[in-house]
């Protein structure tokens, strides 16, 4: 099996379960307090990075079972650990906030209201993009 079938496996599952993990499994109590700048909120993303991190590492255990992957325990391990550090550092929002500012995105990061915002959309493409380089790791690193 070549690395970029697995890659291609892994990404699927890296696709559907951060979806799962944000929407379903999140608790509201997390989704509202989370980027809060307080001991609250460190704890509250914690609580739900735990549990997203949960969720795509059981979508990619599924598949890693299903299609009889090549993966190793460190390859595993490597990309759920990159989604889980790179997804916190995102959902305290203010450093995505900050990285928005500095890339001449504020504007557009600050546009809209409730889940239609800008920021929502840097967030959500934030994580597709380290959950495709997780599934890159994870494929690499066998």
């Amino acid at each position: 099996m070549t690395g970029a079938t697995i890659f291609a496996v892994l990404a699927a599952a890296l696709y559907a379960a951060p979806h799962v993990g944000d929407y379903w499994v999140q608790t509201h109590h997390q989704a509202l307090t989370k980027g809060a700048r307080s001991r609250t909120g460190q704890l509250s993303c914690l609580a739900h990075v735990t549990t997203y991190t949960a969720t795509t590492a059981l979508f990619c255990g599924l598949v890693w079972l299903a299609f009889d992957l090549p993966v190793t325990w460190y390859g595993f391990a490597a990309g759920q650990v990159l989604s889980a550090v790179t997804h916190y550092w995102a959902d305290r929002r203010v450093y995505l906030l900050a990285l928005a500012d500095r890339l001449g995105k504020g504007e557009f990061a600050r546009f809209g209201s409730g889940l239609s915002t800008g920021a929502a959309f840097l967030d959500q493409s934030w994580h597709m993009l380290w959950l495709f380089v997780a599934a890159i790791v994870t494929a690499v690193l066998r």
